[in-house]
């Protein structure tokens, strides 16, 4: 005979069935059959598989009964079990033994028990009668806890409570049941609920009974043991009111239990003659048909709408799924009320439908309820992204059957958001017929304005369970996969960019991935944003030169290159000497490409010096050459999503600014040389010497605070601002974080340069200062002609006395000295004059520069201030002006107070 180990599943199984039911194989065929279909169903419930809670839940029953030593015994048994590798499903077997240790019946008639059981658990018609209905109590779950046999598509945690319970023998049905008392937790270590009420169902109800409304039962009624009451004359019979109730649960109105329009609740009509008790007890059992109303009515309402999107479509369908449960449960009852109808049971036997009974069976289903009606509530006027965070805001709670039905809805909720998201983040599509996603798309948009006003995201849509770094991370990723499509004309598929994970094809998927968003979700959103920015940075830095462009706008609009620039002004002196009027941009072209060719600035890439042009300003009147001149930089393709029109715009502003400082650099150039060169000439007028003494002093100022302020604007904020701009640009991670360091660098340039709003009086006063150093170029320019003019007619006067001496005639005539003296006298009376000149061009520069380093002094910016101490390190303005001591005195103050 073979052992126990080789025998084959279905002789062990025939076996058990003769054992528990104490019958032959011959006579166990029916019951055989029937557990074949049980274990080879794909019911699996869906509980929570924890293997520690499981243990803690026996350890607490074996404390119940008062098993101190058994609990330990178990503990350390349990202890040396999960250190073993003998058993995979240990959660499995822990479970088994719990459910066994709820079984309310005694141990000494289990095995009586569980044979009337299957004797009776096949019904004639075994093999039409469905699974759901026909489950052994030791198996049954809670109502939190059914499985996925009732949707073959998605695993629900569904309504109903009853239709998957069977019955479980005789034992007569608790007596705190039938007193109305609520239901023990089962976190606390009593029976499920589902589990209590299946025993308070009459014995003579088979499963196939509850399931099927036209079975008929297999035996005769139990015999009542209650003594049935007599009615008052009139009054309404409780079984009357039962039947009312189910229809009530329905949504429809009964006979004596109507819908209240006024008071939008269901009540009893108050001619019906019924007693206290029972009028309370089926006022609280209608308010189960408003619940259901309310949320019957939103799903109504909302399944034909199709502008409320697939998200609100699946929430419609969720509630659909929940209500469908509902209706199982329904259909249950109805079918115990068919058979008392049948048999004529009466409303007080044991084991009958009674209000009390409902008002127990329903409260898991009530619960429920309420929180789908006040979920409906809550979305009403949501849609897309919006209705997943109302949804996802419900799921914060401590009780954990709700919080499960929550979740289970979020799936089904979150799964078209999620399925847009990886279509997004992987392929760079974005189908979002009804705008419920977070991504937003303008279609008016033009391709070189892709990146920055094509996507956007409705932060609205965004849901809570998505934080705003990641919806940002989304946005990106697509947003660079469009980028390199459209505008790089890059052909690679999305695929070789980034691997593409596993999407959430199924709510299932979603739910997983809802259990995990700080690990699977994160990952996947970082590995896609990192991979898909930094090929789009490498295609920009490869293919397009983006970093050396960026280098350009440096050594040439911002003057970084001053071999170049200085070699271009020397050119373009004496043509920007000239009206402006007068300027022709192709001469200047020519001349910018002379400078190009004759300095360091021909080893730039062809890419980059074709770019390189001249751009001629709008013409004011009385504008010179100087005025109007600008260099220019075209820039077109990706390289225009960083150096944007705006940015141009700051880039030509700061080069109008630092071409004109440079301009006063070089033209105090010019005023320190004609000084050199003209001072031995002009030794033998020594009437000239104060005024050029005066010239001497002024230009000196001059050059001082145009050498400050050239240090001030070349070190402290362009090399500096540069310096901060490329450490960003090296460690940015995406093509956003270059446009913003591009930006901020721009804006501390503008800023510091004192070209902002803020800055304006400030910049006035420097233009104003410029103005007096070319005014003073003039007037020494035009001092020196008159001065050499002079010095030349005595030459040459000198010579002419030189040469009639060695003729041997007289030198001059009395008329020719009385000319030359009157001459020299004219001239010596027009010095006064200059120095008047140069006096009011003095106190007037000084006037300015003072109210400037005022103006530095009261900023609220310390570089600038620091830039009014070097301008006047020695105190010669503060002398001679007094705002300038109290300035300081203030400054010195606030500082102390900060030490």
């Amino acid at each position: 005979m073979a052992t126990l180990d080789q025998k084959s599943p279905n002789v062990l199984l025939q076996s058990l069935c003769c054992r528990i039911t104490g019958k032959s194989e011959a006579e166990v065929a029916h019951q055989f059959q029937y557990a074949v279909r049980v274990i080879g169903s794909n019911y699996a419930p869906t509980i929570e598989r924890d293997e520690f809670l499981v243990s803690e839940k026996i350890k607490k029953e074996l404390l119940k009964q008062r098993r101190e030593a058994d609990a330990a015994l178990f503990s350390e048994l349990h202890r040396k079990l999960q250190t073993q590798s003998v058993l995979k499903h240990r959660w499995s077997v822990l479970y088994l033994l719990l459910s066994l240790s709820e079984d309310p019946r005694k141990p000494s008639s289990r095995v009586g028990n569980y044979g009337a059981l299957f004797a009776q658990a096949l019904p004639r018609d075994a093999h039409s009668t469905p699974f759901y209905c026909t489950r052994p109590q030791s198996l049954a779950l809670g109502y939190s806890e059914r499985g996925a046999a009732l949707s073959a598509s998605v695993g629900t945690s569904g309504i109903s409570s009853l239709g998957v319970y069977t019955l479980n023998g005789p034992t007569p049905t608790p007596q705190s049941l039938l007193a109305g008392q609520p239901p023990q937790s089962a976190a606390g270590g009593g029976q499920s609920l589902g589990s209590r009420l299946a025993w308070t169902l009459p014995v003579s109800c088979s499963p196939s009974t509850l399931a099927l409304p036209n079975a008929r039962p297999l035996g005769p009624p139990a015999p009542s043991t209650r003594v049935v009451h007599p009615r008052k004359d009139g009054e309404v019979s409780e079984t009357a009111l039962v039947r009312d109730i189910l229809y009530v649960f329905q949504g429809i109105d009964g006979k004596f239990i109507k819908m209240s329009g006024p008071d939008n609740c269901y009540k009893i009509d108050s001619k019906v003659v019924l007693c206290k008790s029972l009028r309370d007890t089926s006022s609280r059992l209608a308010e189960l048909g408003w619940l259901h109303n309310k949320v019957r009515k939103y799903t109504d309402a909302r399944s034909l709408d199709r502008a409320f999107g697939l998200v609100g479509q699946s929430f419609c369908a969720s509630l659909h799924q929940e209500l469908k449960e509902y209706y199982r449960l329904l259909s249950v009852l109805h079918s115990q009320l068919q058979v008392e109808d049948d048999q004529g049971m009466n409303v007080c036997t044991e084991g009958s439908l009674t209000l009390r009974r409902l008002l127990v069976w329903m409260y898991d289903p009530k619960v429920r309820l309420k929180t789908l009606a006040a979920l409906v509530d809550f979305c009403q006027g949501r849609k897309g992204g919006e209705l997943a965070s109302a949804v996802h805001s419900y799921g914060k709670t401590g009780d954990p059957q709700m919080r499960a039905l929550v979740h289970h809805i979020l799936s089904l909720v979150s799964h078209p958001i999620l399925n847009f998201l990886y279509r997004w983040i992987y392929d760079g599509e974005l189908e979002d017929t009804y705008h419920e996603f977070f991504v937003a798309s303008d279609p008016n948009v033009k391709t070189d304005r892709l990146w920055h006003d094509k996507y956007s995201l409705r932060k609205s849509m965004i849901p809570t369970f998505i934080t705003m770094d990641q919806a940002r991370k989304v946005l990106l990723i697509g947003k660079s996969i469009n980028f390199l499509h459209q505008v790089c004309h890059d052909r690679t598929p999305p695929g070789k960019i980034t691997a593409a994970s596993k999407s959430a094809d199924t709510p299932k998927d979603a739910a997983e991935l809802l259990s995990d968003l700080e690990g699977a979700f994160q990952e996947k959103i970082d590995a896609a944003y990192f991979d898909t920015s930094k090929y789009l940075l490498d295609v920009l830095n490869r293919n397009y030169l983006l970093l050396e462009h960026l280098q350009a706008m440096r050594r040439y609009l911002l003057l970084g290159q001053g071999d170049f620039i200085r070699h271009l002004m020397d050119l373009l002196k004496p043509e920007l000497a000239r009206p402006a009027t007068t300027l022709y941009q192709h001469n200047l072209t020519g001349i910018l490409e002379t400078a190009v060719r004759a300095t360091n600035a021909q080893f730039d890439n062809a890419e980059i010096l074709k770019r390189l042009d001249v751009r001629l300003l709008e013409v004011s009147p009385g504008d010179t050459g100087w005025d109007v001149f600008s260099l220019d930089y075209h820039v077109d393709g990706p390289i225009a999503t960083v150096f944007t029109r705006e940015c141009m715009g700051h880039y030509l502003r700061v080069f109008n600014f630092l071409w004109r400082a440079k301009r006063m650099e070089y033209t105090l150039t010019d005023i320190w040389k004609g000084q050199m060169c003209n001072a031995k000439l002009l030794k033998t007028m020594p009437e000239l010497s104060g005024v050029l003494h005066q010239c001497h002093i002024l230009a000196s100022e001059m050059v001082h605070f145009i050498h400050q302020m050239q240090y001030y604007i070349t070190f402290e904020v362009l090399e500096c601002s540069w310096d901060e701009l490329w450490n960003k640009v090296q460690q940015a991670q995406d093509l956003d974080h270059i446009i913003a360091a591009h930006d901020v660098f721009l804006d501390t340039i503008i800023s510091r340069c004192l070209l902002d709003s803020n800055s304006r009086s400030l910049l006035n006063q420097l233009r104003a200062i410029f103005d007096q150093i070319i005014e003073f170029q003039s007037a020494q320019d035009s001092l020196y002609r008159s001065a050499l003019e002079e010095l030349t007619l005595r030459l040459q006067y000198e010579e002419k006395k030189r040469q009639r001496d060695e003729e041997g005639q007289w030198a001059v005539t009395e008329e020719q000295e009385a000319e030359e003296k009157r001459r020299i006298q004219e001239f010596q009376d027009t010095i006064p004059k200059m120095c008047s000149q140069l006096r009011i061009l003095t106190h007037f520069y000084q006037s300015i520069v003072q109210q400037f380093l005022v103006l530095l002094m009261t900023s609220s910016d310390e570089s600038l201030r620091f830039l009014s101490f070097r301008l006047d390190f020695n105190e010669h303005y503060r002398a001679r002006e007094p705002r300038l001591r109290a300035s300081l005195g203030a400054n010195r103050g606030r500082r102390l107070s900060n030490i």
